[in-house]
C-alpha cells in the first residue's frame, strides 16, 4: 500500500511542476474516487427523473421503523391519484396512524428492513386485509422496479424494429410487433397452429388457411 502522504507522479503523464503538491491520498480522493461518484450521479440523474426520484424519496419511508404519515399520503395524491380517491386517502391515513402503533408492537411488522419485507409481512401476520389500502401502495410501489425495466426494454426494441426503413409502420403494427419482442419468452409458448385457428375465427375466409 502507498504512502498516502507521498507526492504523485503519473505514470502516464508527463509530470507538471505545480503537480509536484499532488499526494497519493489526494490522487485517489479526488482524481478516482470523487470523479467515480460524479459519473454514478451523473448515471443516475440520466436515468430517473426528477419525479421519479421523488417517488423513490417519498417511498422510503416505508422502510423506516416509523412511516411518515404525511409523505406517504403526499405520495399517493400526487403519484396515484387514480387508485385512490379522496375516502381512501382519508382511510389511508388513518390505517398508517394505527399501523405505526401496532408496528412497534409487533417483531415480525418492526423487523421488515426493505418494502419488499414489509409486504411479506403483512401477509404473513394476516395484517393484509385490516390494511389493505397500506398493502395496496406497498404493491404500488413494488411494481416500479419492473415498469422501469419495461419502459427500458421497450425504447431499446423500437430502435432496432423502426429504422429507416420501417419508418412508415403504423402505430398499431409497431405497439404488437413491440409486444412480441419484449416478451418473446411469453410469445415462444405460443403454437403457430392455435394462432392460424384464432386468426381464422375471427373472420369468415374464402380459402382455408
Amino acid at each position: 500500500m502507498p504512502d498516502m502522504t507521498a507526492p504523485y507522479t503519473s505514470t502516464r503523464y508527463r509530470p507538471r511542476k505545480k503537480d509536484l503538491h499532488v499526494t497519493f491520498g489526494h490522487y485517489y480522493r479526488v482524481d478516482v474516487f470523487n470523479s467515480t461518484l460524479d459519473k454514478q450521479l451523473h448515471e443516475l440523474n440520466s436515468r430517473f427523473n426528477e419525479d421519479a426520484m421523488e417517488l423513490l424519496s417519498l417511498s422510503s419511508s416505508l422502510a423506516s421503523k416509523e412511516i411518515n404519515v404525511d409523505q406517504i399520503c403526499l405520495l399517493v395524491e400526487k403519484y396515484y391519484p387514480t387508485d385512490f380517491n379522496d375516502q381512501d386517502i382519508t382511510h389511508l391515513r388513518y390505517q398508517l396512524e394505527l399501523f405505526n402503533i401496532e408496528r412497534s408492537n409487533n417483531t415480525k411488522l418492526s423487523g421488515a428492513s426493505t418494502i419488499s419485507d414489509l409486504c411479506k409481512s403483512l401477509v404473513d401476520t394476516k395484517k393484509r386485509e385490516t390494511y389493505y389500502l397500506v398493502d395496496r401502495v406497498i404493491r404500488l410501489i413494488l411494481t416500479l422496479p419492473v415498469s422501469t425495466a419495461t419502459t427500458e426494454r421497450g425504447f431499446s426494441a423500437m430502435k432496432i424494429f423502426k429504422n429507416r426503413l420501417r419508418n412508415k409502420m403504423s402505430d398499431d403494427y409497431l405497439a404488437n410487433s413491440l409486444v412480441i419482442y419484449i416478451e418473446k419468452e411469453i410469445a415462444e409458448n405460443f403454437d403457430s397452429e392455435s394462432i392460424i385457428d384464432e386468426f381464422k375465427n375471427l373472420k369468415g375466409r374464402r380459402a382455408e388457411l
